[in-house]
C-alpha cells in the first residue's frame, strides 16, 4: 500500500504540507513578535509542488493555502448509521474493479482521476476514464497532449504503466490499456440500467479512488432532473458532492446497478449514463471512434422544462410526452427540416420518445458505417407545435457527420491559492 503519509488525512486541502505543520505556520505568522518564515520553505514547496504541477504561490508567507487540488478526498464515511453502512458495501462490492491514473509530461504530473476496469481480454485490461487525464491545464483544456506517460494505482497500491487506447473529445471519455492483473475485476457494466424521468430523484453513490494514497472513496446523493455547467446535453445531474479525485469514478445506483461516469462540479457530481458510454464503446471498436451527428438541436425533456414551458404545451397537449426544443442553429440539418423552439418530438423513426435520454440513444444508434465527408443520413421524427390547431406533423432531419473537435468546457479549475 502507498505510504500512509501521502494520504489525503494528512493534507491540508491536499496541498502536500502537513496539517500540524501548517497550522504552527498560520499561528506563528499571526504573532507580532513571529520570527520570519524559514529560508527553506521556499525550496521545500517546490519540491513538493512542481512535480505535482501545482503554482508556486506569488508570496511565500503564512496563512495561505493551497485549495483545489487532487489529493482532496471525498466522502468521509465516519459514522456508524444505515446510510453510510449502504454506501460503504456499495463501494466494497466494486473496489478491485476501480483504480486511480495520472499523467506525466517528463517529471511534472499533469492530471490524476478514477478509473473503472470495463473489459478483460487476456494478456490486457481496459479502463474507462475521462479524457481530461489527456488534456492541458492551459486555458481551456481543449488541447490534447501527447507523449505523455500515464501511470496507473491498482487498488494494493502498485503501480503499473499505461497506454491510451481511444478517447473522445465531446463526451470526455478515453480508453487505457493496462497489462491484465490477478487482483483486478471487470466490472460488469452491462448491468446498467437507463438512466430516465422515471429515476428522478433516486438515490446515488459516487465511488472514486485517490491517486498518491490509494484511498477508496465514496459519497451519496441523488438524481436530479435540471441542467448542468456542461454543454454536452447527455449529461445526468446529482447532488453526489466529490472531488476532482473522483472524476472518471463510477455513478452506482442503490441497488447496485452502474449509472454512469462521473464529472466534477462543486454543486454535484454530473455524469454521463452508462446507456450512452456503452454506445461510444461501440463506436470506438467499429468505426475507431465515436461517430457524431451533426443536428443542431438542443433539446431536453418535456417532463423536466420549467413550469411555464409546460404550461404552454399543456394548453394545445396535455397528454403531450417526449422531449423540447430548446435551440435550433441557423442553417442547420435541424433548421432545413423546418422544425422550431417550442416544438415537441414524440417520435423517431415511429419509436415513441418519453425523455431525451431515449433520442440521444437513439441517435448514437443510427452511424451503421462512416459516411463520406458531404453525405447525409436521413432520419423523421413526429412533431406538435402548440398553439397551432393541435397538429402533428412529420420532419425529415438529413444528418451529416460532426468533423469538429469540441471543447465544452470539460477541464476543471484549476489549483491556486487563497488567504
Amino acid at each position: 500500500m502507498p505510504i500512509k503519509s501521502q494520504g489525503c488525512a494528512h493534507t491540508e486541502e491536499g496541498g502536500g504540507v502537513s496539517t500540524s505543520k501548517k497550522t504552527s505556520l498560520q499561528s506563528n505568522s499571526d504573532r507580532e513578535d513571529s520570527p520570519p518564515l524559514s529560508d527553506d520553505l521556499p525550496r521545500i514547496l517546490r519540491k513538493r509542488l512542481l512535480p505535482r504541477g501545482y503554482p508556486l504561490p506569488s508570496k511565500f508567507a503564512g496563512g495561505i493555502r493551497l485549495v483545489n487540488t487532487f489529493e482532496l478526498c471525498f466522502g468521509k464515511l465516519d459514522g456508524y448509521n444505515e446510510e453510510h453502512t449502504s454506501i460503504k458495501l456499495l463501494a466494497l462490492s466494486v473496489c478491485r474493479s476501480i483504480v486511480s491514473l495520472a499523467s506525466f509530461k517528463g517529471r511534472i504530473r499533469q492530471f490524476t482521476c478514477t478509473g473503472t476496469i470495463i473489459e478483460h481480454t487476456p494478456p490486457s485490461m481496459r479502463i474507462l476514464t475521462s479524457a481530461s487525464l489527456i488534456r492541458s491545464s492551459e486555458e481551456d483544456g481543449s488541447k490534447i497532449l501527447d507523449k505523455l506517460k500515464i501511470k496507473v494505482r491498482l487498488p494494493s497500491g502498485k503501480l503499473v504503466i499505461g497506454t491510451l487506447w481511444k478517447y473522445d473529445s465531446y463526451y470526455n471519455i478515453a480508453v487505457v490499456n493496462i497489462k491484465a492483473s490477478p487482483e483486478l475485476r471487470e466490472a460488469c457494466i452491462h448491468n446498467q440500467v437507463p438512466a430516465n424521468v422515471k429515476l428522478s430523484q433516486s438515490k446515488l453513490v459516487a465511488i472514486g479512488r485517490a491517486f498518491e494514497s490509494g484511498e477508496l472513496m465514496a459519497t451519496g446523493g441523488t438524481l436530479l432532473h435540471g441542467t448542468t455547467k456542461f454543454d454536452c446535453q447527455q449529461l445526468m445531474a446529482s447532488t453526489c458532492k466529490i472531488t476532482k479525485a473522483g472524476i472518471g469514478g463510477l455513478i452506482v445506483g442503490s441497488d447496485g446497478k452502474f449509472m454512469g461516469m462521473s464529472f466534477y462540479y462543486k454543486d454535484g457530481a454530473p455524469f454521463l449514463p452508462f446507456s450512452i458510454l456503452q454506445k461510444c464503446l461501440k463506436h470506438f471498436n467499429k468505426f475507431g471512434r465515436v461517430v457524431q451527428l451533426s443536428l443542431g438541436l438542443r433539446i431536453g425533456s418535456l417532463q423536466a422544462e420549467k413550469l411555464h414551458v409546460r404550461e404552454q404545451v399543456h394548453d394545445s397537449f396535455p397528454n403531450a410526452h417526449g422531449i423540447y426544443v430548446q435551440m435550433v442553429s441557423d442553417k442547420s440539418p435541424a433548421a432545413d427540416s423546418g422544425i422550431k423552439v417550442g416544438d415537441v418530438i414524440t417520435k423517431i423513426d415511429k419509436l415513441e420518445l418519453f425523455n431525451a435520454q431515449e433520442f440521444h440513444e437513439l441517435i448514437l444508434d443510427k452511424p451503421k458505417r462512416i459516411l463520406r465527408h458531404g453525405e447525409g443520413m436521413p432520419f423523421t421524427v413526429c412533431v406538435l407545435r402548440p398553439n397551432s390547431n393541435g397538429r402533428e406533423f412529420p420532419a425529415t432531419i438529413n444528418a451529416v457527420i460532426d468533423s469538429n473537435e469540441q471543447n465544452i468546457g470539460w477541464y476543471p479549475r484549476q489549483s491556486g491559492y487563497v488567504q
